[in-house]
């Protein structure tokens, strides 16, 4: 087998693997899965935030309209929720992220814009400013592992924007950070008593802790969000103890979470720490 056909034949292997991998991670592919999760976790007093995975070259239109169709499914009687949408996808349009941000101030439902890679970064923010002028309900989330992520914050807390802060996919081949932790609390202790909220995006609860610990110091209007499908018993006893409340993002759409193939092969391990996830969330939803 020649070089180039075994890559090819790896990739195949691992987009395959992954994707099944990825499944534990995904309400299902369908809306209405996503908001059958976002009713029983709301009967249990959490909130949620629902996001769309598209598939690979699905075309923007029909991305836009399944967005559109979440806003709709939260403004009929699901209070606390609000979507995560994904700028990349849609090309950075930002007549038709207008369109979704003008629906979703129109319902009183809160857009999120996730992050990516951070080449990524400048174009969602420029996507964001433009959806301000549309809805004043606007998040954005912050890698903790960028450095950039320091100023990207001063925007956030001068655009009164919700934040989620999270430790991050995606490197920054300038600046790789070796002790995560500690950027994650820095990034908090630049955000806290500054920013509008913020979400605490991590199932780490020793990480978590500290994090919301010096956010509620500070006066700032915090939440632990968690991920669907990873174990949380943890967690939800860490929120109760603290008397903050929980967010759970709930994708559907695709069985693939968000990390480029390419990503998967040079770094083989991200699919062991996909498998161990996967696992564990098998194992709490045998348990119940």
């Amino acid at each position: 087998m020649s070089k180039s056909s075994w890559r090819t034949f790896a990739k195949a292997q691992l987009a395959s693997a992954a994707s099944y991998l990825s499944r534990a991670y995904i309400a299902g592919p369908e809306l209405a899965d996503a908001l059958q999760v976002f009713d029983r976790l709301a009967r249990q007093g959490q909130n949620g935030t629902i996001g769309y995975f598209n598939a690979a070259g699905q075309p923007a239109g029909e991305i836009v309209s399944t967005d559109r169709a979440i806003i709709a499914a939260l403004a009929a009687g699901r209070p606390g929720g609000y979507l995560s949408i994904k700028a990349p996808p849609l090309g950075f349009d930002q007549t038709m992220l207008g369109e979704i941000a003008r629906q979703a101030g129109g319902s009183g439902i809160g857009l999120h814009f996730d992050s990516h890679a951070i080449e990524t970064t400048d174009p969602t923010f420029a996507c964001l400013r433009s959806a301000l002028q549309h809805t004043g309900q606007i998040g954005c989330t912050l890698p903790a592992r960028w450095p950039r992520s320091r100023q990207d914050a001063e925007q956030a807390i001068a655009l009164k924007l919700r934040v989620r802060v999270v430790k991050g996919q995606w490197a920054d081949p300038a600046h790789p950070v070796l002790d995560i932790d500690a950027a994650y609390l820095a990034l908090i202790d630049h955000l806290a008593g500054r920013a509008k909220a913020v979400a605490v995006a991590t199932h780490d609860p020793a990480l978590a802790e500290k994090a919301l610990r010096r956010l509620a110091q500070a006066g700032t209007a915090c939440e632990l969000e968690l991920l669907f499908g990873l174990p949380m018993r943890a967690q939800m006893a860490l929120a109760r103890k603290m008397g903050v409340p929980v967010r759970v993002y709930i994708p559907f759409g695709a069985a693939w979470l968000p990390y480029a193939l390419e990503q998967l092969f040079k770094k083989p391990g991200t699919l062991w720490w996909l498998l161990k996830d996967g696992l564990a969330a098998s194992r709490l939803r045998v348990q119940g």
